[in-house]
């Protein structure tokens, strides 16, 4: 990897080095206000490798922004990476040990759900572009390896 510092926090880290899936803390910043934004790298398939089916993508992204307020009210946006590997969470002051079991219950309700909001052609850009069942599958691998969230690095 280049010596050079990249703007953008995710083209620093080295993909080949990471052991996915995991959750991240891939930026703070602290507002003039004095919040603090967290954004969280939520990993589910290994850079480089594999990648998450892009209805599962989709579907998780919905399900997941709308489940997730359930749990808290500092979720500011839950959007997948264009790699297809995972996601990115951008909370209002999360710490991980808070944001974890939010993160596991949203992703039980995942689990629980028998549809995806707003997978419609009026709610979404691409409503037929959905899928519960393959991002059931994806989630349902991702909460297996849960004691495995912390370990980022091979």
């Amino acid at each position: 990897m280049s010596e050079k510092r990249m703007n953008t926090e995710s083209f620093n880290l080295d993909h080949r080095l990471v052991a996915a899936p995991y959750v991240r803390i891939a930026d703070r910043k602290v507002l003039p206000g004095g919040d603090t934004l967290i954004k969280y790298d939520v990993r589910f398939a290994q850079p480089n490798q594999a990648s998450v089916p892009i209805k599962a993508v989709h579907s998780i992204e919905h399900m997941t922004a709308e489940f997730m307020r359930n749990h808290t009210d500092k979720l500011i946006d839950f959007s997948p990476m264009g790699c297809l590997t995972g996601f990115y969470c951008l909370t209002l002051g999360l710490e991980p040990e808070e944001f974890f079991p939010i993160l596991q219950a949203t992703f039980e309700d995942i689990l629980a759900a028998t549809e995806v909001p707003a997978a419609n052609e009026v709610q979404c850009g691409w409503g037929a572009n959905h899928s519960l069942e393959e991002a059931q599958e994806a989630v349902r691998a991702f909460l297996a390896a849960r004691d495995e969230w912390s370990q980022v690095m091979a």
